[in-house]
């Protein structure tokens, strides 16, 4: 999936969206997407000056985010108004820093899948070297009416 397949599966737009590219994606099981580091992320502006670092909060989100496309492209959810939310984060741990110039590689997939809620494991990892891993879970519901 280029990047226009990964908008139509995802609500999230700049500077919040964290998925580039999908490059592979095994609907019911994995996905592995992409994020392209770079330095005129806002981030780096403040994390930090003279030695920029991608946030380990930020390379979580990037795997929510993989894991949304997951879960829309397994549940057929694209177009149906529905969004995935986090509803927990464990066992998160951070393990290299990820620099401006990379390519981060985000790997989910699927721990257990119910009607609503899934739960996921997820490895970021740069050049093979993993950056962090986390367990999470998600809840599919309907996206909040609009004033």
């Amino acid at each position: 999936m280029d990047v226009a397949q990964v908008l139509k599966a995802l609500p999230h737009r700049y500077p919040m969206l964290l998925v580039d590219r999908v490059a592979s994606l095994v609907k019911d099981e994995r996905i592995h997407a992409v994020k392209a580091v770079s330095f005129n992320e806002d981030f780096f502006q403040g994390h930090f000056p003279g030695r920029p670092i991608m946030p380990g909060v930020l390379q979580i989100e990037a795997l929510a985010q993989a894991a949304g496309v997951l879960a829309v492209e397994t549940l057929d959810l694209a177009g149906s108004g529905k969004l995935v939310y986090f509803m927990a984060i464990e066992n998160a741990k951070f393990r290299s820093p990820v620099e401006p110039g990379c390519l981060l590689d985000l790997h989910v997939e699927f721990v257990q899948k119910r009607a609503r809620v899934c739960k996921f494991k997820g490895v970021a990892s740069v050049e093979g070297k993993t950056t962090c891993d986390v367990e999470f879970t998600a809840m599919i519901a309907d996206a909040p009416e609009q004033a």
